[in-house]
């Protein structure tokens, strides 16, 4: 390819450890998260300093290749095949320090929040993380961020109060809300596109417990139980956030035998406050006689993985939308999209309760400080061949259209797991400011987010 021919007519210093087509090593080092990705990078690197981060930075400026980041490599799919860019895998930027005494954490951009929760706990902190123990911690939180907190305390993007970055021209700075403070403002929602981030520090807050679980009915109930928690949601406290779903197990040994090959209503997520007080905020759900309730105390680390998001790479395809409303003509649509009878194939359709502080501008703004919806619907099915990859698709696309007369809000681009036109999430003057932004920093167009400005 003309590719590696310029690669290897740069630095040698830069590129000469950098894995190419071909290479042994290459087919497993291009996987993102989503197998179904078929990335296919000019070259991967995986620096271990931020050193090493810049000059490959200028490696691929004078090779003629833009820059790509993938850290958790979940979201892959915007970043598309990437043969015109060299992919930074930052896996081995993988330090972890806590301030007990600033409550904050400062990592590197290879770190996932499961590691940052077990490092915390010990100090009686917690992080926001989301919903999965494997998802890496800089792109989550450059894109918003949102978790079992999240109702309470907004998004992790908020949370951010430095970063350590790369800039398109190969140097290194150091940003904060005095120093550099529109990277600052940039880098608080507005996505990978200005710089490639090094070091991440931010907030965390003293909670060791939460009351949190799931429930669980046998899918026949879906319009009965989605019905109360629609209605119960949106008057709910603010120390409650929640997710419903309609899910079909598959019967694979990793899924619980309780749950294995089962389809199934399930309501999960956390109640932050003392536990007796918190059980009776759930009880017009438990009022439905789950066959299935696992909600009690637990310590801060078990809420990575109450949602029992996969923990390995598999290959799938889904779609998203933000919802004004969910009146109950809205639920009624999404049980007959996704529930008993539809066919349907996915996995999961899911509904999240948004509101609370995720409604609310956060302190010290940020490109992206607040959600405009009331609920984020998302769907995902199996991709392990062409055919199943068509058939969830259009299983996911119905379910959007079902609750399309509901739409309202714009999209949350962690859930995008396709291109979309970028500017659509964004206010149109946060959007302008982000283009002017990346403009001064990066004329050219070096880096290649996965939702490019």
């Amino acid at each position: 390819m003309a590719t590696d021919t310029r690669i290897h007519d740069v630095p040698l210093s830069a590129l000469s450890t950098a894995i190419l087509p071909g290479d042994p090593g290459y087919d497993e080092a291009r996987q993102a998260f989503n197998t179904a990705v078929d990335q296919r990078p000019a070259a991967i690197a995986h620096p271990a300093t931020a050193a090493d981060v810049a000059a490959l930075v200028s490696a691929a400026r004078a090779a003629g290749l833009r820059v790509a980041v993938q850290g958790g490599a979940h979201n892959a799919g915007p970043q598309g095949d990437l043969q015109d860019a060299l992919l930074i895998r930052t896996t081995r930027l993988d330090e972890v320090t806590i301030d007990p005494v600033a409550q904050r954490a400062r990592v590197g951009a290879g770190v996932l929040w499961q590691q940052v929760v077990e490092a915390a706990t010990p100090h009686g902190l917690a992080a926001l993380h989301g919903s999965s123990p494997d998802v890496g911690v800089v792109g989550y939180s450059l894109g918003g961020g949102i978790g079992w907190l999240a109702r309470r305390h907004g998004l992790q993007s908020s949370r951010i109060t430095a970063a350590r970055l790369v800039t398109a021209a190969g140097e290194i700075v150091e940003v904060d809300a005095e120093r550099e403070p529109d990277l600052f403002w940039a880098l608080r929602g507005g996505g990978g596109n200005v710089g490639v981030v090094t070091e991440l520090e931010f907030e965390l807050l003293p909670i060791a417990a939460a009351y949190a679980g799931m429930m669980a009915w046998d899918w026949s109930q879906a319009e009965r139980v989605l019905q109360r928690w629609a209605a119960w949601a949106p008057g709910a406290t603010e120390d409650v956030t929640t997710s419903a779903r309609i899910m079909q197990f598959p019967p694979l040994p990793d899924v619980p035998e309780f749950l294995r090959g089962r389809q199934m209503v399930v309501i999960d997520g956390a109640v932050l406050g003392e536990p007796a007080a918190a059980a009776q905020v759930l009880q017009p759900l438990r009022e439905l006689g789950p066959e299935i309730d696992m909600f009690g105390t637990l310590p801060m680390p078990a809420l990575t993985r109450i949602h029992g998001d996969p923990e390995q790479p598999l290959p799938s395809t889904s779609g998203t939308q933000m919802l004004a409303e969910l009146p109950p003509e809205a639920v009624s649509a999404f049980v007959r999209a996704a529930g008993p009878g539809s066919g349907s194939s996915l996995v999961l359709a899911e509904l999240r309760q948004l509101g609370g502080a995720l409604g609310r501008p956060a302190p010290g703004g940020g490109a992206v400080s607040q959600l405009d919806g009331a609920f984020v619907a998302f769907a995902l099915g199996m991709a392990f061949d062409e055919e199943m990859a068509g058939r969830s698709q259009i299983h996911a696309d119905r379910v959007m259209d079902a609750l399309a007369p509901w739409a309202g809000g714009r999209p949350y681009l962690n859930f995008v797991e396709e291109r979309i036109e970028t500017a659509v999430a964004y206010e149109a003057e946060v959007f302008e400011r982000l283009r002017a932004i990346r403009a001064q920093v990066d004329p050219t167009g070096l880096f290649r987010s996965n939702h490019e400005i």
